[in-house]
């Protein structure tokens, strides 16, 4: 954050997956599951890839699960100061999709003060930490806890869904105050998921009030949300706010210093009445309508609005400082590279027309477990981050050298980065009312993309390996014996250099196995 704004490039931040979130009488755990809790080294870990700004947990749930005066503080006291040696600047989270301690929970109307005790506890002990998120994605947390059910107090009602919201964004509200009356320069990161929803025609309305209520988190804590706000009626007679309520906020506006955008490839979704079309699982409705909500990125011929579009909007909006404060895609290796480094160009290209745009954060670095369920079963699914959890130590995958070379100012310059990512090919598209051979918005290098060399171009083993890199968009060439002959030095030295590629695989061989007694001298040349 030191950065001078005015140079051209953002920062690089990098964050944990450290959701502490309540399913029935369960905790599920991210910072545990992952082993950080127990693993001082991680920070060394961030701090080589170049990061100098980590947003890390100081949790609720975890420090203070009962009263307050029965804090621990041992497991804080000692990552952050660990960070300070390291000289990273913590954006400190007091919750993430949670809803506190066992004694209290989102729709609790002691929730908004319980949070600002520990927000002031927590900021009188480390006075130097000077940029905090009390609660992460305020929105998506009232959604998923008061609107669908997944998490604790699993309530499906508009009113639950707002109450839980307000409860959050005036707990951010006397938090910050709490932590300013210990310093006065602390400064709110508010994070919230943006994405943006189409529909058929018929769903229009739905559309537009999803639209309008993505913006809800920055609009209160803003104090913007009067009258003459597009959701007032919503929020006064379907969800039974009060007045008294909503005028909290515009007379104690606490606007974000730093509005943090948490964006991903499923935050853009598509509303569709046809429900034949679709499987259950994506079915739901409004109470006028039933209808299916799906991934924009799978059904819309157009693709998605994308980050840059998304950011320009949240900039014309509020005209406050930007950050991306989660980047993360639970993909392939190439796939994760390519999602990184769209975000990143978006957010140089809107530095460089003015837009106050800080950083772009690099999410998940040691992975994330089970959020294909929405972290409501314990499953093991894990996707991993810029380090790969399934090794004995965390291991840098190729997404850590990226980040590397992008806190060191240099943009990647992988060989996969030539081929767009799949939310740009036409593979895509999973459901047939929607398929196209190709997105004309894709992206295109201007050179051609250096191939991957594959030898056994009459194989099963080497036309296995181009199905895969035709699911992975990955440029290959397929070369038969003729073509390149393993055995030959002068042979593969002559292909290496007319095929420009920057691998080869190996996939030719003697495969005849009763034939190999015949032919030794034949199959050790081909096989060895």
């Amino acid at each position: 954050m030191a950065r001078d704004k005015e140079l051209a490039l953002p920062e690089v931040w990098g964050g944990i997956e450290c959701t502490v979130n309540r399913v029935g009488e369960r905790y599920y755990d991210q910072v545990q599951r992952s082993g950080h809790a127990d693993r001082p080294g991680d920070l060394e870990r961030f701090a080589s890839l170049g990061i100098r700004t980590l947003r890390y947990p100081v949790l609720w749930e975890r420090v203070a699960p009962g009263d307050l005066s029965a804090a621990n503080w041992a497991w804080p006291d000692q990552r952050l100061g660990q960070l300070q040696r390291l000289g990273i600047e913590p954006i400190v989270g007091l919750v993430h999709h949670g809803s506190g301690p066992r004694h209290t929970h989102l729709l609790d109307p002691s929730f908004p003060l319980l949070l600002a005790e520990f927000a002031g506890a927590v900021a009188r002990r480390y006075p130097w930490v000077t940029h905090f998120t009390p609660v992460n994605e305020p929105l998506t947390t009232a959604r998923f806890s008061g609107l669908y059910g997944y998490w604790y107090p699993h309530e499906r009602n508009a009113r639950s869904f707002a109450r839980a919201l307000l409860h959050q964004c005036r707990g951010v509200v006397l938090a910050m105050d709490r932590i300013r009356e210990a310093n006065p320069d602390a400064r709110l990161v508010q994070t919230d998921d943006l994405g943006k929803v189409f529909s058929t025609r018929l769903l229009a309305y739905q559309a537009k009030f999803e639209n309008e209520r993505r913006w809800l988190t920055f609009d209160l804590l803003c104090g913007r949300v009067g009258p003459d706000h597009a959701l007032w009626e919503y929020l006064k007679r379907e969800a039974g706010v009060s007045d008294e309520e909503l005028r909290f906020f515009a007379d104690h506006p606490c606007p974000p210093d730093i509005v943090g955008i948490n964006y991903y490839l499923t935050s853009e979704r598509l509303l569709d009445e046809r429900l034949a079309l679709y499987p259950p699982s994506t079915q739901g409705g409004n109470g006028r309508h039933t209808y299916a909500d799906v991934e924009a990125v799978r059904l819309r011929p157009e693709g998605l609005a994308g980050p840059h579009a998304l950011l320009t909007e949240a900039w014309e909006r509020y005209h406050l400082p930007l950050a991306v404060t989660e980047v993360h895609n639970g993909c392939t290796r190439e796939e994760q590279l390519r999602w990184l480094l769209e975000v990143w160009d978006a957010a140089v290209q809107l530095k460089a027309d003015g837009v106050d745009l800080r950083a772009v954060t690099t999410w998940a670095l040691l992975g994330a477990f089970d959020w294909n369920s929405l972290v409501t079963r314990d499953e093991g699914n894990y996707e991993p981050g810029a380090f790969d959890l399934r090794s004995p130590e965390p291991r840098p995958t190729a997404l850590a050298h990226l980040v590397s070379e992008l806190a060191a100012g240099r943009r990647g310059l992988h060989p996969v980065l030539d081929m767009p990512g799949w939310w740009h090919r036409s593979k895509r598209l999973l459901y047939s009312h929607s398929l196209v051979d190709s997105n004309p918005r894709a992206p295109r290098s201007p050179t051609p993309a250096r191939p991957l060399l594959i030898t056994g171009a009459n194989g099963t083993l080497g036309r296995a390996f181009g199905l895969r890199c035709d699911l992975r968009g990955l440029a290959y060439r397929l070369l038969t014996r003729a073509e390149l002959d393993i055995a030959d030095p002068i042979s593969v030295q002559t292909a290496l250099a007319r095929e420009n590629c920057w691998a080869l695989v190996n996939a030719a061989g003697y495969v005849r196995v009763d034939d190999a007694e015949r032919e030794p001298d034949r199959c050790l040349r081909e096989n060895t």
